[in-house]
């Protein structure tokens, strides 16, 4: 990577090309990563830091120092003197428009009064570490988490293998209506999610899944996404592998487990990244199925961070890194495949 981004067009002089491209390659990186990095940074600041204008970059709080007799550390501020210096105090009591304040490295001096107009905070760059500590006391954060864990994984599962059956009967059998079938599934890709949804939801109660975690996992199951990925790439599998097979009187059960699937890891390793994505980031769906609270998804439980009167923004932030890394996992490791799959399966 260091001797790619170094090369030069022109030889050991830098080309106006050279500096071009690196611009561009920077106001790329600045575009898709200073969104991220300024969310996991405002996670560390505080409620009232979070508030503030104008924001800054780095989480900023006041500093604050333990003073013995005190069950708390104290706030600081700086008090200005009269020949124009200012020193560092710790305010231990407010009286109306004034503060008292005493010396942190001599409590036992006398007390100093100002009023709180002429004294200014002392501000410390402040990592708020109980952002993310807190909500797993206050809240079932482990139960959601749970959940979503058990709602991502077994409907990817489910997802990649009815869209494999599916792709698989529509690229490698012969049959009257199969481009007809083809079409229809696609076509299905024009509907809105919001127009069945209360078909959906009818269903899903009608079959006792109502506030189930699997009224949530099975009606998405099948996409035609997915049918149209793996249909594409499985096309460009020989059909000799599969006479060669079952001229072995393999059955075709065997077929589609033991050669199909293994070749189409790579369509298989894209979809299944875009399942880990649509399931783990589902709000609406769940939403809709699930009333009960011990039932909610990460995502319905971050929602509970939102009151009617107030938003604890520093929790929602903290909790929605979280939410994030599982899935910056799992793309890091399979993004590899993403190419390949994505381009054997012509799908743009």
């Amino acid at each position: 990577m260091i001797r790619f981004l170094t090369r030069r067009r022109g030889g050991a002089r830098a080309d106006w090309t050279d500096w071009f491209s690196w611009a561009y390659l920077a106001l790329g990186v600045l575009v898709m990563f200073g969104p991220v990095l300024w969310l996991v940074l405002s996670s560390f600041k505080t409620q009232s830091a979070l508030q503030e204008f104008p924001p800054s970059l780095w989480p900023m709080g006041q500093k604050q120092v333990a003073v013995p007799g005190s069950d708390r550390p104290l706030p600081v501020f700086s008090l200005p003197q009269p020949d124009g210096t200012s020193v560092e105090r710790v305010m231990i009591r407010r009286v109306g428009l004034e503060g008292q304040f005493i010396d942190p490295a001599d409590p036992a001096r006398h007390v100093e009064r100002a009023r709180l107009a002429n004294v200014t905070p002392v501000r410390e760059m402040h990592f708020a570490i109980e952002n993310y500590i807190e909500p797993l006391r206050q809240f079932n954060f482990a139960r959601f988490l749970g959940n979503s864990l058990f709602v991502t994984i077994v409907a990817t599962a489910i997802t990649l293998l009815i869209n494999a059956m599916c792709a698989f009967a529509l690229s490698k059998y012969e049959f009257p209506g199969r481009n007809g079938i083809f079409l229809f599934i696609i076509s299905t890709l024009m509907i809105p999610i919001t127009v069945v949804l209360v078909p959906a939801f009818l269903i899903v109660t009608g079959l006792g899944l109502g506030n189930s975690l699997w009224g949530v996992i099975l009606p998405p199951a099948a996409t035609p996404t997915g049918v149209f990925l793996l249909r594409q790439y499985m096309l460009t599998i020989p059909d000799e592998l599969m006479d060669a097979a079952r001229m072995d009187h393999a059955s075709e059960w065997r077929l589609f487990w033991r050669i199909i699937l293994p070749l189409a890891a790579p369509a298989l390793a894209v979809l299944a990244i875009f399942s880990v994505v649509w399931r783990w980031n589902d709000f609406l769906w769940p939403l809709i199925v699930l009333n009960r609270q011990e039932n909610f998804t990460l995502q319905l439980g971050l929602a509970a961070f939102q009151g009617e009167l107030q938003t604890q923004w520093h929790y929602l932030l903290a909790m929605t890194v979280v939410t994030l890394l599982p899935v910056t996992l799992v793309f890091a490791f399979l993004q590899k495949y993403i190419t390949t799959g994505i381009a054997s399966s012509g799908m743009k």
